[in-house]
């Protein structure tokens, strides 16, 4: 033993000690979090709400799943482990944005806006699914799919951003009012936009071509474009969308949807179906719920879609009040989160990257929840982070990425 401790310190070492390794692994955390690493970085409060929103839709999607799957001799686990396999690659997907410079997304939007064009026109070839009326999707071997207008709205909010960032030189608006966009960066905006908002309506999916609308919308008034460029541009949208309806260009379907809403009781056996459901299992959870995996409108199958679109009624029925307000709480955060990073970004792209996805969130929140509830027509539009479905989970967490990128690159020049 003596010989043994002789040859450690001649070798110059110390001896092992209990709780070395321990010190060992605060030294690697320690490197982790340094001063220059990209995990300090990060906006940890926004990673940690969209794990928490995930992790509910999680559980909410597997409760609304498995009664019809058991019923029908099927994997009561088949949905919940596709939902745990989406968010694994969403989360990932969003580390892997967060670390790219923004002058390295600017470089890579053109390339990922191209792709997402072509992508949308090739659901209308038949390489397209038609899905509940709706050729939306685009089927991928092993029984998967992949719905590329959920990723047309990263697309919107990065390409948009390019190009008023373009016009003034990448300046914040604090910058003064030289150089703000003219009706040449509106118009070129406005037909960037437009092929991704006409091919999502030939889908036909409206609730994501009302997100694209007023996205563009939010980023046009943010980029600092005069108030009678802006008052114009409102009178033209104004006049196609009379024409449109003028045309018929809605289907029957959607104005069905409308007029449901319009009146609700008019024809509780058809259009007006889903919208009472929707209702009666939200306020049949009372308070506190009748406990998850326990709602009985949820295992009657009684709403149509409850672990896509109408899955805040499976909140509502099993976690009830409480639980409703925790999951608007927690978008309310992400939300407000999103304003900060864009309030504080060091240039306008960051600026209107953060404002438009700050924009979709909410309003896509609002118009889900708010269908539930009878406030809002009903639409097919998912739950941020909480409904079903691999594209709007990626999309989600790609938006993600981009705000952890803007954040970051203010934090590392602050």
């Amino acid at each position: 033993m003596a010989g043994r401790s002789t040859s450690y310190t001649a070798r110059g070492l110390s001896t092992p000690r209990p709780g070395a390794l321990s010190g060992q692994s605060r030294s690697l955390l320690a490197r982790a979090f340094a001063r220059n690493s990209v995990l300090r970085h990060m906006d940890w409060l926004l990673i940690l709400v969209v794990a928490a929103l995930s992790a509910l839709g999680i559980l909410l999607v597997w409760s609304a799943t498995q009664p019809s799957l058991i019923a029908a001799g099927q994997d009561p686990h088949t949905y919940l482990k596709k939902q745990l396999l989406w968010v694994v690659i969403g989360v990932v997907l969003m580390f892997v944005v967060s670390l790219a410079d923004t002058r390295q997304l600017k470089a890579w939007t053109p390339f990922f806006y191209g792709a997402i064009l072509l992508a949308l026109l090739a659901v209308l070839t038949p390489l397209g699914s038609d899905v509940n009326g709706a050729k939306a999707w685009i089927s991928l071997p092993g029984g998967f799919q992949v719905e590329p207008s959920e990723f047309a709205k990263v697309a919107l909010i990065a390409m948009t951003a390019m190009i008023f960032s373009g016009v003034r030189g990448g300046r914040p608006r604090s910058s003064g009012s030289a150089g703000s966009p003219g009706l040449r960066a509106v118009l070129l905006a406005l037909v960037t936009a437009a092929p991704l908002i006409g091919l999502v309506v030939i889908e036909p999916a409206l609730g994501v071509a009302l997100v694209l609308i007023v996205v563009t919308a939010t980023m046009i008034l943010l980029s600092g474009v005069r108030l009678r460029l802006i008052a114009g541009l409102a009178g033209i949208v104004a006049a196609v969308i009379a024409a449109a309806g003028g045309l018929h260009r809605l289907k029957s379907y959607q104005l069905t949807r409308f007029t449901s809403f319009l009146h609700p009781s008019a024809d509780l056996s058809g259009a007006g179906y889903n919208a009472a459901q929707a209702k009666i299992a939200v306020g049949s959870g009372g308070m506190f719920g009748q406990g998850l995996f326990h709602g009985q409108l949820v295992a009657g199958n009684f709403v149509p879609s409850q672990q896509t679109d109408f899955i805040f009624t499976v909140a509502g029925e099993e976690l009830g009040f409480v639980g409703t307000i925790v999951i608007v709480f927690l978008l309310g955060v992400v939300i407000v989160r999103a304003l900060r990073i864009a309030t504080r970004a060091d240039d306008l792209f960051g600026l209107l990257v953060a404002s438009g996805i700050a924009m979709w969130f909410t309003f896509q929140s609002f118009v889900n929840i708010g269908m539930t509830i009878g406030i809002m027509p009903i639409t097919g539009i998912p739950l941020p982070f909480v409904s079903y479905g691999g594209s709007a989970v990626f999309a989600d967490m790609i938006a993600i990425g981009l705000l952890q990128a803007v954040h970051r690159h203010h934090s590392v020049f602050d």
